[in-house]
């Protein structure tokens, strides 16, 4: 088990991999590895880059139910074997994509800058995580 504080304050208390794939917090889902927060619906919910599918928007996407966000890719880190997309979400917001390079160039991945793109993930990866201490309703 671990513990993970802020400010002298316990966050969360379980194993690792409850904590990092079921963030208590924006805090924590942040401190335990990246982590995207994004506002819906007037909730806050957390979605690892490693969740997320990225897709052409003209294919259509997935049927089987999954959450989808359009928006343009604004940034491109190709780190060899992952690329680090940062997308900017039509409906706000921004989120972080890693995509492993199983067949992407590097000079294919940096071409991918200022493209649209269909992001999606599983619902049930899509975590509703509570404000971070000391942070007001409605307040982001």
């Amino acid at each position: 088990r671990l513990a993970v504080f802020d400010k002298g304050r316990i966050e969360q208390i379980g194993s690792p991999a409850e904590v990092y794939e079921h963030p208590a917090s924006a805090f924590v889902a942040g401190f335990v590895g990246v982590s995207n927060v994004i506002d819906r619906d007037g909730k806050r919910f957390a979605v690892r880059p490693e969740k997320i599918r990225m897709v052409d928007p003209r294919g259509g996407g997935s049927t089987n139910g999954a959450h989808t966000e359009r928006g343009h890719i604004s940034d491109v880190v190709y780190a060899g074997m992952v690329t680090r997309y940062i997308v900017d979400l039509d409906r706000g917001g921004e989120l972080q994509v890693v995509r492993q390079n199983l067949e992407t160039s590097s000079s294919e991945a940096l071409d991918a800058k200022g493209k649209e793109v269909l992001l999606e993930w599983s619902p049930e990866h899509m975590l509703e995580i509570e404000p971070e201490s000391g942070e007001k309703e409605g307040a982001v």
